[in-house]
């Protein structure tokens, strides 16, 4: 891969893509399956990005899920955040509702991003922005197949909303930007490599994003856990918000 050629975003696009590649064969070669799968998956995708990274960006700083940390990425003012697998359950399952984030945080901010589908071969990227298809009359808020956020139940009772399960944040935030639903409102916590890659290709395609207080998401930071996300359409924003602050603490 001629990655100093490459400008970030096509860079990310590019591992995104290839690591979605490396793990649609290794789940069809059909040797593992289950959470076996899905723990070799993470390892061989991480492998992969992280061995990339550091001969493309060798000057950047790197957090991903599958590594252990280190303080050295803090000095950093450009940090590749990644997910090899969003979504292990779903992909050890194998269910399409899976994903691999690849992003760049500039200062902290969510600027560069690549998520892959693989199950549907679509990558989605921040350099490459579609127009967002037309919203539905009655919002379809992404929620967690298994355990839906309390919030985001409440908030679509107020807003007269419609629930849509589904696996991976990854899947989810694309699925605002697919134009499959409206809001994906999380409140159950998540860390850095959840979110900045999506929040990054959300942000590209004119989408609203934020905390669910409002405040922006903020990437790099010593301690990787967020508590909660909106990626919405910005026509949704403030009265998503509004509901949401209407909510007992």
């Amino acid at each position: 891969m001629a990655g100093e050629t490459m400008t970030d975003a096509e860079l990310a696009a590019a591992l995104a893509e290839a690591a979605g590649k490396i793990l649609c064969d290794v789940r069809a070669s059909g040797l593992i399956t289950g959470k076996a799968l899905g723990k070799a998956g993470d390892e061989t995708a991480n492998q992969f990005l992280v061995h990339a990274l550091k001969q493309q960006r060798p000057d950047d700083g790197l957090l991903s899920e599958e590594s252990k940390d280190t303080a050295e990425r803090l000095s950093k003012e450009r940090v590749w955040i990644i997910d090899p697998v969003d979504g292990t359950r779903e992909y050890g399952e194998e269910r399409t509702d899976w994903a691999v984030h690849v992003a760049l945080a500039i200062g902290g901010k969510p600027e560069i991003g690549a998520v892959a589908l693989p199950g549907l071969d679509l990558v989605l990227r921040t350099d490459q922005p579609q127009l967002l298809p037309p919203a539905a009359d009655k919002p379809r808020l992404v929620v967690s197949r298994t355990r839906p956020a309390p919030e985001a139940v409440a908030v679509a009772e107020k807003i007269g909303g419609e629930l849509v399960g589904m696996g991976s944040a990854g899947a989810k935030a694309m699925a605002v930007v697919r134009g499959e639903a409206e809001i994906y409102l999380h409140s159950g916590g998540q860390y850095e490599w959840d979110s900045c890659a999506p929040a990054a290709v959300a942000l590209a395609h004119g989408l609203h994003v934020s905390r669910i207080d409002g405040s922006p998401m903020v990437y790099n930071q010593q301690d990787t856990w967020l508590p909660d996300l909106l990626i919405c359409r910005p026509e949704w924003a403030e009265r998503v918000l509004a509901e949401v602050a209407k909510l007992p603490a």
